[in-house]
């Protein structure tokens, strides 16, 4: 049974997107990852789908809709990326993906959907992920082939993703995701940017947190921890409590690891 998952920055579950892909599909499954997106943040949404595409079978199809150029020149995509499927906006969504496949080796096939025979009969200029996007995956999902939807095209648009420096005293990185629920902070430095992290001091907003602990249980309530997430990012967060609320960071702040 084929499978297709959401996420977007629409603050809930999209029904009306499910409903187009079951009149067509109606045999598939659907997940949503995340319609918690902040409004427009198309950074936030490549992350976080990178995250999470890799624990779904193969040839999953995953809708992608943060779509702040919904409307406007910018290509609707269809693409194999490796194992897994995505649909949606050509606005560097899919660009962790992408350079994933490119240190995994993995094929890639990135077509243009252009074809509006694919579409619903009416589209609306400002709402593609129902127009567009769930009527492509869903056919692609019963059978169709990729190529059927569009002209293959090898220039989708990619972000510029910071990466983390080497300093004299460490690494430095910056925060990139927040999680609101938990109130967590996750940065982009990994285990492997540093060497040694056995005395290290982390810092962020002005605040120094000693060391790393394995899990939030490591310290009492109300402390300040960084540990590694599930991701393998270096993650900031407060045992108990609500590390953005703590120190108020923003996405972009940075984030030194520093040797002792």
């Amino acid at each position: 049974m084929s499978v297709i998952t959401l996420i977007t920055d629409f603050g809930n579950s999209p029904g009306v997107m499910k409903g187009v892909i079951w009149r067509i599909a109606p045999q598939v499954q659907i997940a949503d990852l995340s319609h918690t997106i902040r409004p427009y943040d198309v950074r936030q949404a490549a992350l976080l789908l990178a995250r999470q595409v890799e624990y779904f079978p193969e040839n999953t199809i995953h809708i992608a809709v943060v779509d702040p150029g919904v409307g406007t020149a910018r290509r609707p995509l269809a693409a194999q990326i490796g194992p897994q499927r995505v649909v949606g906006p050509d606005n560097g969504i899919f660009t962790l993906l992408l350079q994933r496949a490119v240190q995994a080796g993995w094929p890639v096939r990135i077509v243009h959907t252009h074809r509006s025979a694919y579409w619903l009969p009416e589209v609306s200029a400002i709402f593609h992920g129902r127009d567009v996007f769930a009527p492509v995956a869903a056919h692609w999902a019963a059978g169709t082939a990729l190529e059927a939807f569009g002209d293959v095209i090898d220039d989708p648009v990619q972000l510029a993703l910071p990466r983390p420096r080497a300093t004299a005293q460490g690494v430095t990185g910056e925060v990139t995701l927040i999680f609101a629920h938990f109130g967590n902070l996750i940065t982009n430095i990994q285990r492997e940017d540093l060497a040694d992290w056995s005395h290290v001091v982390i810092r962020l907003c002005g605040v120094d947190i000693p060391g790393l602990v394995h899990t939030f249980g490591d310290q009492p309530p109300g402390t300040l921890i960084a540990l590694f997430g599930s991701s393998g990012h270096l993650m900031i967060a407060e045992v108990n409590g609500r590390a953005v609320d703590r120190l108020h960071p923003a996405i972009g702040d940075e984030v030194e690891v520093i040797r002792q």
